[in-house]
């Protein structure tokens, strides 16, 4: 009976050896945890213009802590053996994500210059190498278009993302435009929806707030299952024209409609798991197309108080993430410089509308914005001008360009920080981190 014991025992304690024995050795496992199986993808099984409303947490993508901030975790609450922390004081604005802002500010410190202009470039996602050329730019994220969907699985499109998410140590950040109608990205893959996404107007017209409501909430599911965590999208402008450019593409109501469909978009696409993205401040009007043509809105400031910057308000007041600039010259606030490299409209966003999230450019490759930079080049202007992050089709040279202005001090390199700090605050909030 003893030695039956015993050998019981001594098997438990061999068993309990290999097992602490494995754990003791796991420094690649680190590598292998970013490594996500085809199983982790929601399975898309229903008809294919239904998205399931439970999405399980297998279809979530395991995010591995760096080296770099597993020794900030160990810190407590970032503070010296006295209890002060070296946070800039004025960088707290009690915003929506300010609860990381002092853990993320100790992983910018322990951060190159080259990582750290990276994490604020939105790239437009190439077709070939796009984990490498991730890797080397250190890249804050990637904007998908319709030819990152077209032709292919939808096990193949979440694999392709999780491969970008997992590129490097700190996740990106995976944006598309998805505002239903004329600019559709997803739904133009027939493995992806039955029909096309409608837009938000002709889902108003059908079923009003409602119908949008659930609209929203099959999209936002259908990103997530595959891996996308970024919408660009509610369009806030209000446009009653037909014949403007932004009038498709609106919700086509009032202030006060268009608020509460702003508000109601927000808080069902962040309620499942989709940062939205509020467009394009500070209200686009009557305006032309900023891809081809300079648009110089002439309205009174009092016409964005009392119209434009409502819907805006109400996104902001909902906790959106983003706010994305547009290429307007807006005359009654910036007579020089489109709103996206206004210091001047970024400081109305900032102070007078409250907010406290990442504010993005529209693509810095448009045509409008060549035509009016003149002091500096359009990132290196973007950067001064207040943004957290650009978005860019030329993420090489939008790279190259910034360290050149950091290195010869036009730009300051806490600029630099302070967006790089909130854009990881962000992903902290989003569990990323």
């Amino acid at each position: 009976m003893k030695k039956r014991k015993l050998k019981k025992i001594t098997a438990l304690f061999l068993l309990l050896s290999m097992v602490f024995g494995i754990s003791a050795c796991s420094e690649g496992a680190e590598s292998e945890s970013s490594e996500i199986s085809e199983n982790s993808v929601v399975e898309y099984s229903q008809e294919k213009s239904e998205v399931s409303s439970e999405v399980t947490l297998s279809s979530e993508i395991s995010y591995s802590v760096p080296e770099s901030l597993q020794s900030v975790e160990d810190k407590s609450e970032n503070s010296d053996d006295d209890g002060n922390t070296d946070f800039p004081k004025e960088w707290q604005d009690d915003g929506i994500f300010s609860s990381k802002y002092e853990k993320a500010y100790e992983l910018v410190k322990s951060m190159g210059t080259e990582e750290k202009v990276g994490q604020i470039l939105l790239a437009r996602c190439p077709s070939i190498d796009a984990v490498a050329e991730a890797k080397d730019f250190h890249l804050g994220g990637y904007v998908l278009f319709g030819n990152d969907f077209d032709r292919k699985t939808k096990n193949e499109i979440a694999g392709n993302i999780r491969s970008y998410v997992n590129s490097q140590d700190i996740p990106m950040i995976i944006a598309v435009d998805e505002e239903g109608g004329t600019v559709s990205r997803l739904s133009r893959n027939s493995e992806l929806t039955d029909q096309p996404f409608k837009s938000p107007r002709e889902l108003f017209d059908e079923g009003g707030i409602d119908a949008i409501v659930s609209d929203t909430k099959k999209k936002s599911l259908l990103m997530k299952s595959l891996n996308i965590n970024t919408n660009l999208a509610p369009v806030c402008d209000i446009s009653k024209m037909q014949g403007d450019f932004m009038y498709d593409r609106s919700l086509g109501q009032n202030p006060d409609i268009t608020s509460d469909y702003v508000s109601r978009y927000t808080k069902v696409s962040q309620e499942n798991g989709i940062s939205v993205t509020l467009k394009h401040f500070p209200g686009y009007g009557n305006n032309v197309d900023t891809h081809t043509s300079v648009a110089v809105d002439k309205r009174t400031y009092e016409t964005f108080v009392n119209n434009d910057f409502l819907p805006f308000k109400a996104g902001i007041d909902a906790g959106a993430h983003m706010v994305l600039v547009s290429h307007n010259i807006v005359e009654c606030m910036d007579e020089k410089y489109p709103a996206s490299l206004s210091q001047k409209v970024h400081n109305i966003l900032r102070e007078e509308l409250g907010f406290t999230g990442i504010i993005v450019t529209d693509d810095l490759a448009m045509d409008a914005i060549s035509k009016y930079v003149t002091d500096y080049s359009p990132y290196t202007a973007a950067v001064l001008a207040g943004n957290d992050m650009l978005c860019v089709s030329y993420y090489d040279e939008a790279y190259n360009d910034i360290l050149k202005s950091v290195n010869n001090g036009t730009i300051d390199i806490e600029l630099i920080d302070h967006a790089a700090m909130r854009v990881i605050a962000w992903k902290m909030m989003k569990n990323m981190l």
